[in-house]
């Protein structure tokens, strides 16, 4: 739907773009504008960027730009009339006439249900009906009060227990298909609960939503945990299970573990920064969601193959969103639940403390893979974690482990860094080289800033974009242009911008791009970001006059079609300041 451009100010004003960003990047300020890493992509150093007196982010990197409402397009995977809708909800307005259609309506009775039917778990719990769950919880030591902080439930062993229960709170079948909570049959076509007879784990986002579940079964069944499928609120790999609580504690790291029993058993025992990945890998998703929330993560996997397979697998995508990694390894446990009954929290911070870096738990596992007693073994073991410590951030960190290297397989130090300076050179010319290649690759050379959007003619796109800013940052500038028509700027998204613009000056609303987000797609915001980015902004009378003479040289020039009408123009410019806009 069309929302009225006062409705829009008013909606933009109410939500700085500073406070909405900053609820889920940590933000530092350089001068007018602020700082941090980008939540749509991964990096180490911040290239993602927020100027609060233009309502604008754009990131350097990936380039993703606009303002606020499309900051919430990106970051919540919404529509733009379901971003509106999302931001009034967090300012409290009151929304224009709706469709009942909506993506984000049909979220939030998903949202509805699910915590409806959390409640109706928990009940089951504490009932007659839930004495297997409680007798599980008992047998693995979970107190009352962990119980309540978690929400855990009971499924009853009954193919329609919460679809009765639900229904009878006005849901239909339809929305607990939706929402991951019942399945439908393929044979017959009926309709039937999930979960049955599994102790029920919800599953909660930051900002408090149940978005699905994890179910462990009670005795012999498989599989073993079943989680929700996933559905228009609940996706595995952009969330993690506990992250709702483990985001406020004051112990400045997360600890990543497997299971959700592991998680809530660290939380028992006073680890409150333990989250665990929601039946899957870690995902780059989920790195760049930990990034948000700590510059630290202490890894601890199962001690099987698979779980240090994971470990080594979570490593490097941890470590290229700028976080410090740090492994964790346990003797006489399995896991973290089986540590802690059998040793206590103590015990557990002490192993906390001396956690191991994630380069001596790499060379631990490469020197594991060679018998160093022969020495074409020790010599294929020194190639490799040559390799492993040249690729180290800084120098410091290079010289420390090529040191460990060389004590590990008896050589001279000396040799050892030799041979990981070579290997650093080698590996910065071939960043070098490829970085050069890219840069001058004539296909990425002439591809157009957006899909579909040539400057046709240069000089007078750039005065186009000249005048865009300059609108921006001095809306009255707009009245000095008045005469100037869309149709005489040689971009079209330019002309449509400056149209858009000129409308909200003249409507005494806020000149900002962050109102433009309904009529153009986030492609052409990011185009447009981009632009209003640059500081480069001539903001005058004379600046302004020279902007739209030279817009309408070139829209002159472009439709004169014969050698009369070429010459004429010559003529009229040369009397004023000069032909090819000298």
């Amino acid at each position: 739907m069309a929302f009225s451009p006062v409705f829009l100010d008013e909606l933009i004003d109410r939500n700085p773009i500073e406070d909405v960003v900053g609820q889920s990047v940590s933000l530092t300020r350089r001068g007018a504008n602020l700082f941090g890493l980008c939540p749509f992509h991964s990096e180490k150093t911040p290239s993602f960027s927020v100027a609060p007196e233009k309502g604008i982010f754009y990131c350097f990197g990936c380039h993703k730009g606009g303002g606020v409402i499309n900051f919430i397009m990106e970051q919540e995977s919404l529509d733009f009339p379901d971003a509106v809708r999302y931001l009034a909800k967090r300012a409290g307005m009151d929304m224009p006439e709706d469709s009942q259609n909506s993506t984000y309506l049909r979220q939030e009775r998903l949202w509805r249900l699910s915590k409806d039917a959390a409640r109706y778990f928990h009940t089951c719990f504490k009932a007659e009906i839930g004495k297997p769950g409680r007798d599980y919880v008992n047998q693995r030591g979970l107190s009352p009060q962990t119980v309540a902080r978690f929400g855990i439930g009971y499924a009853p062993d009954s193919w329609s227990g919460l679809i009765d229960a639900m229904g009878k709170l006005g849901y239909e079948k339809l929305d607990l298909i939706d929402a991951g909570l019942a399945i439908k049959g393929q044979k017959d076509g009926s309709i039937y609960d999930r979960f049955r007879g599994r102790l029920m784990f919800p599953i909660i986002d930051i900002r408090g939503n149940v978005i699905g579940f994890g179910g462990r079964v009670l005795g012999d069944g498989t599989p073993k945990y079943l989680n929700s499928p996933e559905t228009l609120i609940f996706n595995k790999r952009k969330n993690l299970f506990a992250l709702n609580v483990a985001r406020k504690s004051k112990r400045g790291m997360l600890i990543l573990c497997e299971g959700y029993m592991d998680a809530i058993t660290l939380h028992q025992y006073g680890f409150d920064c333990a989250v665990a990945s929601l039946g899957t890998s870690l995902t780059d998703e989920h790195a760049n969601l930990i990034a948000k929330y700590t510059d630290q993560v202490v890894l601890i996997y199962d001690g099987d193959e698979a779980g240090q397979n994971a470990t080594r697998r979570a490593i490097p995508m941890l470590e290229r969103t700028g976080v410090r990694v740090k492994v964790l390894r346990m003797e006489g446990a399995k896991d973290p639940d089986e540590f802690l009954k059998k040793f206590g929290a103590d015990r557990f911070q002490l192993l906390l403390e001396k956690s191991e870096s994630h380069v001596e738990y790499r060379l631990d596992a490469l020197r594991r893979k060679y018998d160093l007693s022969i020495d074409e073994q020790k010599i294929s073991f020194t190639k490799d974690a040559i390799g492993l410590v040249s690729g180290l951030g800084t120098a410091v960190e290079r010289e420390i482990y090529a040191g460990r290297v060389a004590e590990t397989v008896g050589v001279a130090e000396q040799a050892v860094r030799f041979e990981v300076d070579k290997a650093r050179k080698r590996r910065l010319a071939a960043a070098k080289k490829k970085q050069t290649q890219q840069a001058m690759d004539p296909a990425k050379l002439l591809q157009p800033a957006i899909k579909g959007e040539h400057y046709a003619n240069l000089r007078s796109a750039m005065a186009e974009e000249g005048l865009l800013r300059m609108a921006l940052t001095e809306s009255a500038m707009l009245s000095r242009a008045s005469a100037l028509q869309s149709s005489q700027f040689s971009s079209p998204l330019l002309g449509r911008a400056f149209d858009a613009l000129r409308q909200l000056y003249q409507s005494g609303l806020g000149v900002t791009l962050a109102a433009l987000g309904g009529s153009f797609s986030p492609e052409e915001m990011r185009h447009l970001t981009a632009i209003a980015r640059r500081e480069d902004v001539r903001v005058s009378d004379e600046a302004t006059d020279d902007y739209v003479r030279i817009i309408t040289e070139e829209s002159e020039k472009a439709s004169a079609h014969t050698e009369q009408d070429i010459l004429a123009l010559r003529d009229r410019f040369q009397k004023t300041k000069g032909y090819g806009g000298k």
